[in-house]
């Protein structure tokens, strides 16, 4: 239809000129509300999201990662939630999954299917700076067991399995701080699966006990790796609301913690010293010793944002983000914890109950 106004020739064509123009109008404005409309209205599905170059970012409230040595060999698409899926085809290497960023030692379940033709994994996969780290918790691969030709560390079991453990160097290779030389620390399953949970700090804790020191959390991911291979996966990852090694124990009230002091309470005798460690501008350690009991339960609750990074010497469950439960692992009663700060300095609070 011309819309273009004509000169007015006859009585009445004014009127039809402005009448046609009101229709016009009208029609606009009625497709742009219906447009807004279908924006707004809640309940609207949002379109998953495909990724084939090299990028990290949010989605649906999941950090994720993916790179590529060679674009266009693989992709990932990103649905809701933790979901996501990935193919890759005679792919170079790539690396894709989602998580959190930065990572801590909350254990983490996934469920899905992973296929793999070649040498894959499907594991927690993450980095840590100050040292440079990266470091794999691998549940599942291919024809290639990633620590072939590494020296064997020593062990831990964990969630219903043995993992051996490893390190690796690499030596001018990729990595998030650009071209670099640095180390990989492994955790490899030797029961392979595909879903579970993965209880973090036992593995921090069995690669801090071999001497492999983990630095400040960078990203995490439940991850699928491809190199030289071919494959597919369809992956869900979320938090846990705990670890399937130790128990939590109810009972006794909770003490108040200041810096360099104590804090005690419990269904028994027993009381949970608390001292300052090392600093550093981005997490703290806290000493802690227990006396009046050599069997005892010690729960520590963390105050938002800040999370538990790292411990030694206990045995370590995690029944929320927010909470660590400790019990003695045969190592004494002298512990520790590592915090990451997340902009705050306030200590966690300590209560201790013997058994």
């Amino acid at each position: 239809m011309n819309t273009t106004p004509q000169p007015e020739t006859r009585s009445g064509g004014r009127f039809r000129v402005l009448s046609r123009f009101r229709l016009l109008i009208s029609s606009f404005c009625t497709i742009a509300l219906v447009a807004v409309a279908a924006l707004v209205l809640p309940g609207t599905a949002n379109a998953d999201t495909t990724v084939t170059s090299n990028s990290t970012g949010t989605n649906n409230g999941y950090f994720y990662s993916f790179w590529s040595q060679n674009s266009g060999q693989a992709s990932m698409t990103m649905g809701s939630g933790g979901q996501y899926s990935t193919q890759w085809n005679n792919v170079t290497n790539f690396v894709a999954g989602k998580g959190w960023n930065p990572g801590n030692t909350a254990p983490v379940t996934y469920s899905g299917s992973w296929n793999c033709n070649g040498n894959c994994y499907l594991s927690l996969y993450g980095w840590t700076t100050n040292p440079l780290i990266e470091y794999y918790i691998v549940d599942n691969y291919g024809n290639y067991n990633p620590s072939s030709g590494s020296s064997r560390l020593g062990s831990v079991t964990s969630d219903g399995s043995t993992y051996d453990l490893y390190r690796t160097q690499r030596v001018n290779q990729p990595s998030i701080e650009g071209t670099a030389t640095f180390y990989q620390y492994w955790a490899v399953r030797q029961a392979k699966r595909t879903g579970g949970t993965i209880t973090v700090s036992n593995f921090f804790n069995a690669w801090a006990q071999a001497g492999l020191n983990l630095g400040t959390p960078n990203y995490q991911i439940l991850a699928t790796e491809g190199y030289g291979s071919s494959g597919s996966s369809n992956i869900t990852v979320g938090s846990s609301s705990g670890g399937t090694t130790g128990s939590t124990t109810t009972g006794g009230t909770t003490g108040s913690t200041t810096n360099g002091g104590t804090t005690g309470g419990g269904g028994g005798s027993c009381t949970a010293n608390v001292t300052a460690g090392d600093q550093w501008s981005d997490r703290y350690n806290l000493n802690v010793s227990v006396s009046g009991s050599s069997n005892w339960t010690v729960t520590v609750n963390m105050p938002a944002p800040e999370v538990v990074m790292s411990t030694w010497n206990i045995s370590a469950s995690y029944p929320s983000q927010y909470q660590l439960v400790a019990k003695p692992n045969g190592s004494g009663n002298n512990w520790g914890l590592t915090v990451q700060k997340n902009g705050s300095t306030t200590w966690p609070s300590f209560s201790c109950s013997a058994s």
